[in-house]
């Protein structure tokens, strides 16, 4: 990671332009070409410096539902349980914890119904039970991670 590279990181954190041509715009902000802009997320993303990009929706708003989900994943089964968890397109966050519900994820569909529908299709596909932890209130945190 150059400099560039973390200046890209810093700056886009706060904010992407909401515009016809975003790339060009944040480009500009950063001193290089719209072109460089992608070829640098893309590299990033693929070398696993950055695990994703992209807007961050408020679900519910749109109609959708958002859940935090927690199972209990015998040790020698984890990684495969991960994988057939994280193959749904649903699921999002997928964290080891040490603790006895050792996975939690978040999972985010476009219907409530959704929500219901794809917890039970994660629990056929690994055969374990799902621990449904819908939120009780929001708080936004505004975090931001300086490289």
């Amino acid at each position: 990671m150059d400099e560039l590279d973390r200046r890209i990181i810093n700056n886009l954190q706060g904010g992407f332009p909401v515009c016809e041509r975003p790339f060009r715009e944040a480009a500009q902000r950063l001193d290089t070409t719209e072109s460089e802009l992608i070829t640098r997320l893309r590299c990033m993303l693929d070398d696993g410096l950055l695990t994703r990009f992209g807007p961050m929706y408020h679900a519910e708003n749109l109609g959708g539902a958002v859940t935090l989900c927690a199972m209990k994943v015998p040790e020698d089964r984890f990684d495969e349980v991960a994988a057939r968890v994280n193959s749904f397109p649903e699921v999002a966050h997928n964290y080891q914890r040490d603790h006895e519900m050792n996975m939690w994820f978040v999972l985010a569909t476009e219907t409530p119904e959704q929500l219901e529908e794809t917890i039970h299709e994660i629990e056929q596909r690994v055969g374990l039970p799902v621990f449904n932890l819908p939120k009780q209130q929001e708080f936004y945190v505004g975090l931001h991670f300086q490289v």
